[in-house]
């Protein structure tokens, strides 16, 4: 696994240094400027003021004065739009090619199929170690001879310094799968996957779940409701109860109205899950542990060796479209704090596995500083963003128009600047934006963020004259969602230049 560069750190400063030049044009428009009439009314019809919001639209190449900036030099809430500073910096200090390892390490001989030791499993931050890759990698375990391992099944989760999570801890919903917390070994998004069938004959919805749990009471069918004329409200009419992570209940019904559904839910124990997915899976498969799984640390020597084998991620350019289109939370936050980790690392990169696994923990206080720092080497101001996990989702983070829109038109120059277009949601296409029709629908490629009280947008604008330009729209007040009509005023607004 290796960190790749587009260019030298010369030629990647040169790149983005005509930014300063646009910087003296931006700081002239700090004033709040009269707004579009359309946006106007829309705002006026939320009953959101106009000092709640903060709208900037410019030309993506720079090189003239703001169409629109008003209150861009505030510092606002700009939710999941916020990703765009984590992604960035990662297509930069990383670079679009970057792998995330996940290595095993055979501890012991392997006779008759049986691993007489340990088998260890480092994580190093792979944000999309999802149930299929891991399966993949225990495939490939198999496929060394061993099916039975004597010892433990150790987790190394210790390539991330956390503090202990709280999922209920931002809005009180701590089963909803975007409250989820960042893990060096993050299987699956710490959720379980519920699908469920109708089966007609016997009366009752089948029941898978993926992963499957080691030690976790899950039933197989519910009760089928054969009169519900429409699907409607199919989770609530189940009645799940998953707050015992021993035990799932369901005191409800399955409308057979509904045919299939997916319901993914994350785990009400998320420091158990790893080990119980872990172990789950590999007896799924036919392989015993005689010993435990459990959380531990690979001994030294075999850090110092290759691994036994390895599985590679998604590369990042993958990754990040995944976690801007949809807005996943916990793969931003992971992303973030390699950040800190690896393109923080003292004296460069590491160049394979072995250096990478040795790394001293990452945490959000090193991806902090390290963003900062960047900022100031990239962007060369002094309004870099106040980080707190990187995702959005949170209430402490800040940033101004102006500094997401400086950001914007330097990743516009920069070499990588196709793999973040290309991650960002498509106008009425693909992502958060599918849903959104507007005139410009199919024209437009922005991130979306959404919070109690804040909606949020940035991005770009392909307009009907040609140009490109950089829009960025934050509104923080009570009535934010209401106002979403303003923001979608405001797109069509900037794609309709002569």
């Amino acid at each position: 696994m290796h960190l790749r560069r587009f260019l030298s750190p010369d030629s990647r400063r040169a790149a983005w240094a005509a930014l300063s030049l646009w910087a003296l044009l931006l700081s002239t428009s700090a004033t709040a400027q009269t707004l579009p009439p359309e946006v106007e009314a829309a705002l006026a019809r939320a009953k959101v003021p106009r000092d709640a919001v903060s709208f900037l639209v410019m030309d993506a190449q720079g090189g003239a004065a703001p169409r629109l900036a008003h209150r861009s030099t505030s510092p606002m809430n700009p939710a999941s739009t916020m990703k765009l500073v984590t992604t960035i910096a990662a297509l930069d200090l990383l670079g679009p090619a970057y792998t995330w390892a996940t290595p095993m390490y055979v501890d012991g001989t392997v006779q008759n199929g049986v691993l007489n030791g340990n088998l260890y499993v480092k994580g190093l931050g792979d944000p999309r170690l999802v149930m299929e890759r891991l399966w993949l990698l225990l495939r490939r375990v198999q496929g060394m001879g061993i099916k039975t391992i004597a010892g433990d099944i150790v987790l190394d989760r210790n390539a991330f310094d956390l503090p202990e999570p709280d999922p209920a801890k931002f809005d009180g919903e701590p089963l909803r799968p975007y409250n989820v917390a960042p893990d060096a070994l993050l299987i699956n998004f710490k959720s379980v996957v519920m699908t469920f069938t109708p089966d007609l004959g016997a009366k009752v919805a089948q029941v898978q779940y993926d992963p499957p749990l080691a030690g976790v009471s899950l039933p197989a069918t519910v009760p089928l409701n054969t009169a519900a004329a429409d699907c409607g409200d199919y989770r609530g009419a189940l009645k799940g109860d998953f707050a015992d992570p021993l035990r799932f209940r369901f005191g409800g019904s399955y409308p057979v109205s509904c045919g299939e559904k997916v319901w993914p839910i994350a785990y009400a124990d998320p420091k158990s899950y790893p080990g119980r997915a872990a172990q789950g899976l590999w007896e799924s498969m036919g392989g015993k542990v005689l010993g435990t799984v459990r959380n531990g640390v690979v001994p030294a020597p075999l850090l110092a060796g290759k691994p036994a084998l390895l599985v590679n991620s998604a590369t990042l350019a993958e990754v990040i479209r995944d976690i801007n289109k949809f807005s996943n939370n916990v793969m931003a936050q992971q992303v973030f704090l390699t950040l800190g980790r690896v393109a923080g690392a003292a004296q460069g990169l590491p160049a394979d596995v072995v250096a990478d696994a040795n790394l001293p923990p990452g945490s959000f206080a090193a991806s902090r500083a390290l963003v900062q720092r960047w900022w100031k080497d990239r962007i060369g101001t002094d309004d870099a963003p106040v980080m707190d996990n990187g995702s959005g989702l949170s209430r402490q983070e800040r940033i101004t128009a102006q500094a997401m829109g400086r950001l914007l038109q330097a990743t516009y120059a920069a070499p990588f600047m196709p793999e973040l277009m290309s991650s960002l949601p498509i106008t009425g296409v693909d992502g958060t934006l599918k849903r959104i029709k507007t005139r410009t629908s199919g024209t437009a490629h922005l991130k979306t963020g959404t919070l109690t009280g804040v909606v949020t947008l940035a991005g770009y604008v392909h307009a009907v004259s040609g140009k490109r330009y950089v829009l960025v729209a934050f509104i923080n007040h009570a009535n934010a969602n209401d106002a979403r009509p303003a923001l979608d005023a405001l797109v069509d607004w900037a794609g309709r230049d002569q």
